[in-house]
């Protein structure tokens, strides 16, 4: 079975200056997810994809193969899922094999392991999924909408509360892992098709970097949970 790994990784950003290849815990922030692919047990050939040569050479030296992405698919109006078909159709054109499973990887999503793709890789298989998102529950969660300056309860009623232990368990898509059959993404043009589940990982694997206080509370976790843990493999 062939399952790749794509990282979308466009250079620029405005939250952070080249964000995606930021120092994090001593090395570029692109290089923990390319190790945590290459560290799986499931996974074939790890492709990053970018308008950066600045990326793609990183990505390289970390033995990652890298795809150029056409300036088309790299402004800030481009969806992820045009990079990843674009990618796909690359590695099944000059790879010459054809690619059975994806797994996409965000590179500000750092606070994951390789088992993490492994099991996600496990339960889509074991319940003949198409598709797959990793998510953490959120318990005690109230969403309210304000529009036309009325609020609106999301999550709950309001008028009838009743106890944080009664309420409907909620899940939020942490954008750490997701997993997707290729035809899935060329029929769909979507990550997800029609028969997806999810992946459930803590709460503290759900953090991701968008701005500076992103990044300091990841590297906490990181230094915390997984630096000295993993360290040796990496």
């Amino acid at each position: 079975m062939n399952t790749i790994t794509i990282i979308p990784a466009r250079g620029g950003s405005k939250g952070i200056p080249d964000k995606n290849i930021i120092n994090f815990c001593g090395k570029p922030l692109l290089e923990w997810s390319i190790l945590q692919a290459q560290k799986a047990q499931k996974t074939k050939d790890i492709f990053v994809s970018s308008d950066s040569k600045q990326i793609l050479n990183i990505a390289e030296k970390c033995g990652a193969i890298p795809i150029l992405r056409p300036d088309n698919l790299s402004t800030d109006t481009a969806t992820s899922e045009f990079a990843l078909l674009h990618t796909l159709n690359t590695v099944e054109k000059k790879r010459m094999y054809e690619v059975d499973l994806i797994v996409f990887l965000q590179a500000t999503s750092p606070l994951r392991e390789p088992e993490d793709i492994d099991q996600a890789i496990e339960k889509l298989l074991d319940i003949k999924a198409d598709s797959l998102f990793s998510a953490s529950l959120v318990e005690d969660l109230c969403l309210w909408e304000k529009k036309d300056n009325i609020l609106k309860a999301l999550t709950f009623d309001p008028d009838n509360r009743g106890r944080r232990q009664d309420r409907q368990p909620l899940y939020i898509e942490n954008g750490s892992i997701y997993l997707f059959r290729p035809d899935i993404l060329r029929k769909f043009n979507n990550r997800l098709g029609e028969k997806t589940d999810i992946f459930l990982m803590p709460y503290w694997k759900s953090f991701e970097i968008d701005n500076f206080m992103d990044l300091e509370l990841c590297e906490y976790y990181f230094k915390k949970k997984l630096f000295d843990k993993w360290k040796h493999k990496f």
